[in-house]
């Protein structure tokens, strides 16, 4: 097979050095040079008593910003925290009692347990094919990852938040396997979150939430006082005056992830979800290409994961070889990012199994 890869601007793939073939993303991003070297000089002003607050909080505002123009809002829709689950648990607090969550069938747990963890909460679930058309006048909310973390189906948005205008329901759209390489408009749902340590490649320690203009209805219960409108003066006492913006469900960000958030969320957007995203597809589907003609049978699709089933008890003989991939489901999870290569999927290719 010969494969000729879209360009990418900038050359940013001078920024990683992997010592293996990585295809784990789905996993976890790898940190870029500028990202690594951000972090090592917080650690050094923390551990030497050179730590500038003021100006770390700007870099995390300006973190917050990248990531609101790479999926298409406002920063005022964008709070910060530390991982999906807790900012799915906002969305699941201010639905009232009885109301019916739809969502897909081996959905990510952190998308569907906090649902699932109230009692007084109606969870549904169906196969993803069929989520639109599950949709009915009593859902009040439809959750769904845009990929899944399993096999890397993606999701028909447009189906499903036409369907859930249509009965009146509200979306929340988990973008976690899709920001970074997959265009989105995070506008075109009432929630997003997105756990931004993998294809963002941000330090694990980052989670964005959006919201609408209104708020969506959320009751802050996280609020601290970085959730203030004037957060240095709202450290004492409760807090008078919640910030006019998402902010206000902002919980207090860990400096050193944020700090490296800033760098990588810059290198996404010098090149771009598109580009970065067709050469992804490209080499992906490589892969899938070349693993159908050994005999095995990829889950179909135009996604950067690449599941192969029947392959789960593969990865430890393809790690001696010195290729990184998972497992999830039973399946062998092969997920293509800026900084793999075709040489590394033909390495990928000859390290598999025979039928």
């Amino acid at each position: 097979m010969e494969i000729t890869l879209p360009g990418l601007p900038g050359h940013p793939e001078d920024e990683f050095a992997p010592r293996t073939a990585y295809f784990n993303t789905a996993s976890h991003g790898l940190l870029p040079a500028r990202t690594a070297d951000v972090l090592g000089e917080a650690v050094r002003e923390t551990a030497e008593g050179r730590g500038d607050l003021l100006r770390w909080f700007a870099v995390i505002e300006e973190a917050r910003a990248r990531f609101a123009r790479i999926v298409g809002v406002p920063p005022e829709r964008v709070a910060l925290g530390s991982a999906v689950a807790p900012q799915v648990s906002l969305v699941a607090g201010g639905l009232p009692p009885g109301a019916e969550v739809l969502g897909a069938e081996g959905d990510f747990s952190s998308l569907l347990n906090p649902f699932a963890m109230r009692a007084d909460l109606k969870l549904r679930t169906v196969p993803l094919a069929e989520l639109a058309g599950a949709v009915r006048p009593g859902t009040a909310l439809v959750a769904v990852s845009t990929v899944q973390s399993a096999d890397g189906r993606i999701a028909d948005l447009e189906a499903v938040a036409g369907a859930a205008r249509e009965a009146g329901a509200r979306t929340l759209v988990d973008l976690t396997q899709a920001a970074g390489w997959l265009p989105l408009d995070a506008g075109a749902f009432d929630y997003t979150v997105c756990g931004g340590y993998k294809w963002l490649m941000n330090p694990r320690g980052t989670s964005f939430l959006t919201v609408p203009e209104d708020g969506g209805g959320l009751v802050p219960l996280q609020a601290g006082w970085v959730a203030g409108e004037r957060p240095w003066e709202s450290c004492y006492g409760t807090v008078e005056e919640l910030a006019r913006s998402a902010r206000r469900f902002d919980t207090a960000p860990a400096f050193l992830p944020y700090l490296g958030a800033e760098r990588s969320l810059a290198l996404v957007e010098e090149v771009g979800p598109e580009a970065i995203g067709a050469r992804n597809r490209a080499l992906a589907g490589y892969f899938r290409a070349g693993a159908a003609e050994l005999g095995h049978r990829p889950v179909p699709g135009d996604s950067a994961i690449v599941a192969v089933p029947g392959l789960g008890d593969a990865a430890g003989r393809l790690k001696e070889a010195g290729v990184e991939v998972a497992v999830r489901a039973g399946n062998l999870r092969a997920a293509f990012h800026l900084y793999n290569t075709v040489a590394d999927a033909d390495r990928l290719l000859a390290a598999l199994p025979r039928p």
